[in-house]
Formats: structure tokens, C-alpha cells, sequence
């Protein structure tokens, strides 16, 4: 082969300098594909003990406590809450994340109408809160106002563990007695085949991950709450 020859085929296979954008392309993805199955693999596990730790029973209505409180949701949750009320497991009634605008008259319309005026008079409404972190953050602005040292909270099964998460955070020197409801739409038992409650328990468990790992961080409205101070 001629020099010539040589230069040409030397200048048609220049020697490679490093991996092609493709390859650094297909290189990424197989490593976050690798990254969320190993995620996966924690995460799985980690969903089965979520749904086998929620409550699945209805707890009695004592002790009594000094408050009732309830978080928006669902009819069977206020439901409950005006139970307890009317049966004496506590002395008054705070309604959490009503819509703003929504008076008491028309929560108890679908759902106790003929409540007395006794026991209306002993429940309050909260307009602030939009989620669970707004609940507990109402909940305990409204408590320290009232002096309130105990109460029982009323959120659904699958609510629960989050909702005990947040409001402990948030109120950590009241006692807090969990009352969960279980919605009949809820397949608490076997819910691996029921695609509606798989979704509902996952999301519900990676909100609970998160709430988790969120409240490791410093938490500046928080520590308002605690100290007795005005929220912005």
C-alpha cells in the first residue's frame, strides 16, 4: 500500500476522541433507569406497610377530649364528628378547610339539618386551610386561642397516618386521640385489586414520604405556632 493510500484511510477512520452524544444519551438513561427501579424497590415495600399499619376500626368514643376536630373531605367524617358531639366526647366542634363562604347552615344541610342550636353553637369553622399542612397549621392557631390541651381527630383511614404526622408537628404539647372513618368507596382490605384504592394508598404514601422528610427541615411557620405568635 502506498503512502497515499495510508494518508486517505488514515483521514476516513480519524481515530475516535470519546463517546458519541448518543452514547453519553443512552448512557443517562440507563443510569435513571437503574436509579428508579432501586427506588422502586424501596418504595414497594414501603407502600405494603403504609397499607397494612392504617387503622382499620373505629375506635370508641372515649376518652373524652376537650375538642372535636374534622378535616374537610367527605360527609362521613362531619358526620362523625356531630356523633361525637352530640354523644359528649367533647365539648366543642372545630370544622377544618371549610371553602371560604361556606357557612355552618349549609355544611349540616345534607348532613344533620335538624342539629339543636345547643350543640350548633359549640362548633366553629376554619376557612384558611387548603391541605393537610393547612389543617394542622389552623387547627393549632385555633387551639392555642382556646386553650385546648386534647383533642380527637376525624379524617379518613387512609388520611390518618399523614394527618397525625402534621398535626403532632404541629401541636406538640396536645394530646391527640385519632377517630378514622373508613368511605365505603375506600377497598381497605385486598387494595392491591382495586386499581381507584391502589392509586389513592400510593399517592397517599408518597404524600406521607414526603411530609416526612419535609418536616426534618427547619420550619419557620411552624415554630411561629409554637411560640404563640401571629402566622404572616
Amino acid at each position: 500500500m502506498s503512502r497515499a493510500s495510508r494518508t486517505t484511510l488514515r483521514f476516513r477512520h480519524p481515530p475516535r476522541s470519546g463517546p458519541t452524544v448518543v452514547e453519553r444519551v443512552v448512557r443517562l438513561v440507563g443510569r435513571v433507569v437503574v436509579g428508579l427501579l432501586a427506588l422502586m424497590a424501596l418504595w414497594l415495600p414501603g407502600l405494603v406497610w403504609f397499607s397494612s399499619s392504617m387503622p382499620s376500626q373505629t375506635p370508641l368514643p372515649t376518652p373524652s377530649t376537650e375538642a372535636v376536630v374534622v378535616l374537610t373531605g367527605g360527609s362521613e367524617r362531619l358526620r362523625t364528628a356531630l356523633d361525637l358531639l352530640e354523644r359528649g366526647a367533647a365539648e366543642r366542634l372545630f370544622i377544618s378547610g371549610v371553602h371560604p363562604g361556606t357557612g355552618l347552615d349549609a355544611l349540616l344541610a345534607e348532613v344533620r339539618p335538624s342539629l339543636p342550636a345547643e350543640l350548633r353553637g359549640r362548633i366553629e369553622l376554619g376557612h384558611v386551610a387548603a391541605d393537610t399542612v393547612g389543617n394542622a397549621i389552623e387547627t393549632a392557631v385555633w387551639a392555642r386561642d382556646r386553650g385546648v390541651a386534647s383533642l380527637r381527630l376525624v379524617t379518613a383511614g387512609y388520611h390518618m397516618p399523614r394527618s397525625l404526622l402534621e398535626f403532632h408537628a404541629a401541636l406538640p404539647d396536645v394530646d391527640i386521640v385519632p377517630h378514622p372513618v373508613f368511605p365505603d368507596n375506600v377497598k381497605q382490605d385486598d387494595w392491591w385489586r382495586y386499581p381507584g384504592t391502589t392509586v389513592l394508598f400510593a399517592t397517599e404514601y408518597t404524600k406521607f414520604l414526603v411530609a416526612h422528610l419535609r418536616l426534618m427541615l427547619p420550619d419557620r411557620p411552624r415554630a411561629a405556632v409554637a411560640e404563640g405568635q401571629a402566622l404572616p
